[in-house]
């Protein structure tokens, strides 16, 4: 499959008017934000995403909040450091200092075996 959306259009009409086929349209939908509910605006959640992708909207938040939360948990504390490392030394150009760093362990049920685990987890604060 393709990673351009199937457009179709309509014979009957003479304005073109496309439309997306059912496949496109499942495509879209995984563009969507993963922003978990209730979470305030200025927060990153950072993942397995490239770093630049959350550097970028960091500087994005910035620029509207003054202040980014970047947040993360196991495997993808490193990348949440070095997202505020690039936020503040190379994008900021000196703008930007982290502001606080918060570390802590959370207790989580395992997907596979259901069991609870302790997981860490970090926030770093970054503002002007």
């Amino acid at each position: 499959m393709s990673s351009e959306p199937s457009i179709r259009s309509s014979k009957n009409s003479n304005a073109e008017e496309h439309k997306l086929t059912p496949e496109a349209e499942v495509e879209s939908q995984r563009h969507v934000s993963t922003i978990p509910v209730g979470a305030p605006r200025n927060h990153i959640y950072v993942g397995k995403k490239p770093v630049m992708e959350y550097a970028m909207s960091s500087m994005m938040q910035l620029s509207q909040a003054g202040e980014v939360v970047v947040k993360a948990r196991g495997l993808a504390i490193g990348r949440a450091v070095d997202v505020a490392e690039i936020v503040t030394k190379r994008l900021g150009n000196g703008v930007f200092t982290v502001k606080s760093i918060s570390i802590d362990t959370e207790t989580v049920k395992s997907l596979e075996t259901g069991e609870m685990r302790n997981v860490s987890s970090i926030e770093i604060v970054v503002g002007k």
